[in-house]
């Protein structure tokens, strides 16, 4: 029983220490903006840089096929 004197003090505290720190989270606009990540992954963007290499043709071409025959043996060794 005497244990409760020393947890209620320390759990009172620990509110207010949770509620100081959500207060300062609030007015330092912490939580402004959380839709802005998720809808960045909606916009369309036709930036080549951030495209994989299979979605521009010419990319794609060069990639699946070897310029030379040392090209392709150099991919068979590679591979097996």
């Amino acid at each position: 029983m005497d244990i409760l004197f020393l947890l209620v003090p320390i759990s009172v505290l620990l509110v207010f220490v949770f509620g100081l720190v959500f207060w300062w989270a609030l007015n330092n606009r912490q939580f402004d903006g959380l839709d802005e990540a998720a809808g960045r992954i909606l916009e369309d963007s036709d930036n080549q840089e951030n495209k994989p290499v299979g979605e521009n043709p010419d990319q794609a071409k060069q990639a699946t096929q070897p310029s030379s025959l040392s090209d392709l043996d150099k991919q068979v060794s590679i591979t097996h």
